[in-house]
C-alpha cells in the first residue's frame, strides 16, 4: 500500500504551530480568500431570497393566495437556514460573514422582487431558484476536492433549491390547471 500520510510527528507539530487557523490545514487545496467571497456572495444569495419569500409570503392575494403564501413562507424559513449555514462555515475557515444590507443585493446571484400579482411572485421565485442551482452547482463543481467540506455544504443547499424549484413549478402547474378546468 502507498504511503499517503504525513508521518504523525510532523503532523502534531503542525497542527500545534498553526491552531489559530482552526480546520484550514497545509492541506487545504482551495483558494481560501476565493473561498470566502464565494461563501458572502452565496450568503447574501440566501439573504434576498428570505427577504423576497417574506414580501412574496404578506403580500399574497387572490384565490390561491393562501397555500402559495404558506409556501413562500416554508421556503423563507429554509433559506434563513441556507444563511445561517453559510455564515457559520465562513466564520469556520476564519472569515467574517458579510450581512452589510447596503451591498447585500449587489452581491445577490438573484434579484430582490417586489411582484404584485401572485403568478408572477411565483414565476420570479422560481427563476431565483433556477438561478441558485445553477450557481450552486457550479461551485461545487469549482470546489471538487479541495474544500470537501464547504463543497457538501453547498451540496446540500443544491439540493434543497432544487426542492423549491419543484415546488414553485408545482404550484404555477396546479394553477394552470385548476384555471383550466373552471
Amino acid at each position: 500500500m502507498a504511503e499517503f500520510l504525513t508521518d504523525i510527528k510532523t503532523l502534531r507539530e503542525r497542527a500545534r504551530n498553526q491552531m489559530g487557523k482552526g480546520p484550514v490545514t497545509d492541506a487545504y487545496g482551495a483558494d481560501l480568500p476565493r473561498v470566502l467571497q464565494v461563501l458572502n456572495e452565496a450568503l447574501a444569495t440566501e439573504i434576498v431570497c428570505v427577504l423576497r419569500y417574506k414580501r412574496h409570503h404578506y403580500t399574497a392575494t387572490g384565490l390561491y393566495s393562501e397555500p402559495v403564501a404558506a409556501e413562500f413562507l416554508e421556503h423563507a424559513q429554509e433559506e434563513q437556514t441556507h444563511a445561517d449555514m453559510l455564515a457559520r462555515r465562513i466564520s469556520q475557515l476564519g472569515g467574517a460573514p458579510d450581512f452589510d444590507p447596503d451591498t447585500l443585493s449587489s452581491r445577490s446571484h438573484t434579484p430582490y422582487d417586489a411582484s404584485a400579482d401572485l403568478i408572477d411572485m411565483i414565476k420570479e421565485d422560481l427563476i431565483a431558484e433556477r438561478v441558485a442551482v445553477a450557481s450552486y452547482t457550479e461551485i461545487c463543481q469549482w470546489l471538487g476536492d479541495k474544500d470537501p467540506t464547504t463543497r457538501r455544504v453547498f451540496e446540500d443547499l443544491l439540493a434543497q433549491e432544487e426542492e423549491h424549484a419543484d415546488d414553485l413549478r408545482g404550484l404555477l402547474e396546479r394553477i394552470a390547471r385548476d384555471r383550466s378546468l373552471g
